[in-house]
């Protein structure tokens, strides 16, 4: 299988609009990488420069070594697979998924051994003899991808192509797709703007923004040691809570203050975050997952420095867990970036002030993600317990973590 290797990868159209800026980024042979990221980001438009659908206007794209810039999409030995399935109505699934090896001369035995083969793969086989529109979406996505498979191409392309189905098909269809290149063991690209489906899927996940590539780390990592703002801010459902808080060291111990809540960072995070230091005394912004927030009435005793005293506002069964929303009086985050992550496509200087003044004196609301049996009722006090060991702190400015060892 072959590696996808981009090279200052720069796409910028005749209105001067800047889709992607210098992207940089390797996709090894086998490996299957997501790009994810809001509507506008450039996601799509990266992918269709790979796959020769979208003039380059710098950098590379090199296909197992060999620069493909001017090639036609039909000589870089790639399949695509889109939203919309374009499947041939008139065709049976059978012919939809054969018609491009017949077009290319491939003997008819070959043709029927390899279309035969991805049905088995794809649990199509007792439908090839039905056209499309007797299908249901996720057979029709099936067949889109058996089309695919059956030109054994170096590289698969895949935009969005779980965005047109039920939410119950679209987490069944992922991990039938995950499956396959699995199996397959095909070098795949895959975009979507869902962060769930990128997480679940992907070997890495790159993430994008305005056209600049974030970070690209394996899922895991991205959630862990997010790099900004917004990669924190994107990452994780429901996302990560933000504040500006004080970090200030009170009797030789650190805490981080916002409101009338404090919290002390253990010696194992500080040695974790050395960087940690050049904010003694400064504001920082500092990021608590749902997750990582547990109601102290289900727990033994704990110290002061891990708890918050909340007032639930809403509460929300979910079933297997239960979302708590509070209000913390204390000042929101409002850097262009997290605006930005909760107003797509990155609004005007003006619309970013604007938003910042309506955001500051509000409060910050947060959400904690609990287990189901937690006596949280709306209106009512509660504790809560901080695992402070896996707290987030940023730089305000520059909207980068603070570096871990």
């Amino acid at each position: 299988m072959a590696e996808i290797v981009l090279e200052r990868l720069t796409k910028v159209y005749s209105d001067g609009t800047r889709a992607v800026t210098e992207l940089d980024l390797e996709v090894g042979a086998a490996e299957f990488v997501v790009f994810v990221g809001p509507s506008g980001c450039g996601k799509t438009t990266a992918l269709r420069m790979i796959a020769g659908l979208e003039t380059i206007t710098s950098g590379d794209v090199r296909i197992d070594g060999r620069v493909v810039n001017d090639l036609p999409p039909k000589e870089r030995d790639i399949a695509m697979v889109f939203q919309n399935y374009a499947l041939y109505p008139h065709m049976s699934a059978y012919k939809n998924m054969g018609f491009a090896l017949k077009m290319r001369g491939v003997p008819k035995d070959e043709i029927d051994r390899r279309v035969r083969e991805a049905a088995h793969i794809l649990g199509l086989t007792d439908s090839l003899h039905k056209k499309p529109r007797t299908l249901s979406g996720g057979q029709r996505q099936r067949v889109a991808m058996g089309r695919a498979i059956v030109r054994n191409p170096q590289a698969f392309l895949m935009d969005e192509p779980l965005s047109n189905l039920d939410a119950k098909l679209r987490v069944e269809m992922r991990a039938e797709i995950a499956r396959i290149q699995r199996d397959l063991g095909v070098t795949t690209v895959y975009v979507t703007h869902d962060q769930t489906e990128a997480m679940t899927m992907g070997d890495r996940v790159a993430v994008m923004r305005n056209g600049l590539l974030q970070q690209i780390d394996a899922p895991q990592v991205l959630y862990e040691r997010p790099r900004n703002l917004f990669v924190a801010e994107f990452i994780g459902s429901p996302a990560m809570n933000l504040v500006e808080a004080d970090l200030v060291r009170t009797n030789g111990d650190v805490w981080v203050r916002f409101g009338d809540h404090r919290l002390r960072l253990s010696d194992s995070t500080l040695a974790r975050h050395p960087g940690l230091e050049r904010f003694e005394g400064r504001r920082v912004v500092l990021g608590i997952r749902p997750e990582d927030m547990e109601d102290a009435s289900l727990l033994g005793t704990r110290p002061e420095g891990e708890r918050l005293s909340v007032v639930c506002d809403i509460r929300e069964d979910m079933g297997s867990e239960v979302y708590v929303h509070f209000n913390v009086a204390a000042q929101p985050v409002v850097t262009k970036e997290v605006l930005e992550a909760h107003v797509v496509d990155a609004p005007e200087d003006e619309e970013t002030r604007m938003a910042a003044e309506q955001a500051r004196g509000s409060g910050v609301r947060f959400v904690a993600r609990l287990e189901r049996m937690t006596r949280a009722r709306e209106r009512e006090p509660l504790e809560l317990v901080v695992d402070v060991e896996r707290l987030h702190v940023f730089d305000p400015e520059t909207g980068l973590g603070v570096g871990s060892s």
